[in-house]
């Protein structure tokens, strides 16, 4: 595979086919337009929905790394996508609304089992993905931009196999397997690699049980999905925004594990 013409003439790539070499006009979207002469590394070929597409790795260059005064917590959750240290709060409503529908959808379009409801089956496949990726991108931008602002670091729980060492209940089961909360973890990264933020990545244990406060850690000061309510001191907040404030506590002192969260074993 070879480009011609990039990045102001008139875009074009060579690639061997069967029938020999070969060469095909391209379109290059907007948003990578002036990016074109940054194509660095792989490019795969791929075939979706009749047309195919070229996807390139691009050379970006990154921002003087901060040296952070302070950190910016961030609590990923599923009735809310984020809620960082300072309040700012993600709702997840439109996702979850986004998710019903097309659920919904879905089911009457495979009872009717026509051709034209297979057709239009095919034709929103997808849709509720790319829905829920722009509103990852959306919120990572602001995380990003706003530690950015403030000289913060982001400090993020390690959600890994999440869904394996946690359950709910089975009628929460289908909006907890479709949180992307990996996916936002991934945005925020090289958003904030490029923009020159450190990611802090921390252990999610007790987060959600330890009082921001005054630091006890107790199963009942979760009072419910929602309310936070410490038992020692009667310290009440909103239980996403009382873990984002632990989560910026334990990014600041990421190398110092005598924090009160480790008092507790159970997983948040």
């Amino acid at each position: 595979l070879t480009f011609k013409g990039l990045p102001l003439q008139k875009p074009q790539v060579s690639l061997t086919t069967l029938e020999g070499r070969k060469l095909f006009n391209i379109e290059i979207r907007g948003y990578f337009a002036g990016r074109a002469s940054r194509i660095d590394g792989q490019v795969d070929l791929i075939y979706k929905k009749g047309e195919f597409y070229l996807y390139a790795t691009c050379d970006m260059p990154e921002d003087t790394p901060l040296s952070p005064d302070d950190c910016l917590g961030v609590d990923l959750g599923v009735k809310n996508i984020a809620v960082d240290s300072s309040g700012k709060t993600f709702s997840n409503e439109k996702v979850e609304a986004s998710r019903v529908k097309m659920l919904k959808l879905r089911s009457e379009l495979q009872s009717k089992k026509t051709k034209s409801s297979k057709k239009k089956l095919k034709k929103i496949s997808g849709k509720e993905a790319r829905f829920r990726t722009d509103v990852n991108h959306c919120v990572s931008k602001h995380l990003v931009e706003k530690a950015k602002d403030t000289n913060c670091s982001i400090a993020l729980e390690d959600l890994t196999n999440i869904n394996k060492r946690t359950t709910v209940r089975k009628k929460q089961r289908a909006e907890r397997l479709s949180w992307a909360f990996y996916q936002l973890r991934q945005f925020i990264t090289y958003k904030a690699k490029l923009k020159g933020v450190p990611v802090v990545l921390i252990d999610p244990r007790n987060t959600s049980r330890t009082c921001s406060s005054c630091g006890h850690c107790e199963k009942a000061n979760r009072k419910n999905q929602t309310e936070f309510v410490c038992k020692k001191c009667g310290h009440c907040e909103n239980a996403d925004l009382n873990a984002a404030k632990n989560i910026r506590n334990l990014g600041l002192h990421q190398s110092a594990y005598s924090c009160p969260l480790s008092d507790c074993s159970k997983v948040a």
